[in-house]
């Protein structure tokens, strides 16, 4: 069994928001290069609506899914009922070696109960507001340490700054 940790990734705007019908309200193709840059090669897990608004296995890592359904089949996942089973299946996965970390890709339940668990959270902070009915869980910000912030501008025609930030959980900091 690896000694593999947990990080949370997540895109969200100034506003909390992470999602709207159950898709991103934003069109950013650098945070998904930075999105599949992060997590090729490593475990993730996903709640079942974050996984039905991807709409397919992600190639290259081991795609896990958290859903209370019982006969929930996902041909290319691997299907738990619970957190502590999604854990187990990435620490015993091809993928939990290298750096040893693993991702929590969403949703906003998912984010919650997992938040006490991540060493790490890595955030594209989007610096406007948008509308939509799912949101980052408030957290104390003072547990974490800012360890890197990259500042960017999208080349469309909004021009939508973003930072690519990362936070380390002070008392659970990596070694």
């Amino acid at each position: 069994m690896s000694s593999l940790h947990f990080s949370i990734l997540v895109a969200m705007a100034r506003n909390r928001v992470i999602g709207k019908d159950n898709k991103l309200p934003w069109h950013l193709p650098p945070d998904l290069k930075h999105f599949k840059a992060l997590t090729m090669g490593r475990p993730i897990i996903m709640g079942r609506k974050t996984y039905e608004s991807i709409g397919r296995p992600l190639p290259g890592r081991t795609n896990v899914i958290i859903t209370r359904q019982n006969n929930y089949r996902i041909s290319g996942a691997v299907v738990v009922n619970s957190i502590d089973a999604a854990l187990k299946v990435c620490k015993n996965s091809d993928d939990a070696d290298a750096d040893g970390e693993g991702f929590i890709i969403g949703g906003a339940e998912l984010y919650r109960q997992t938040l006490e668990l991540c060493q790490r959270i890595y955030i594209t902070e989007l610096q406007q507001d948008f509308a939509g009915d799912t949101f980052f869980p408030e957290f104390n910000v003072d547990e974490w340490l800012e360890i890197a912030r990259e500042k960017h501008c999208s080349d469309d025609k909004d021009h939508l700054e973003y930072h690519f930030v990362v936070l380390e959980h002070k008392a659970r900091h990596l070694t």
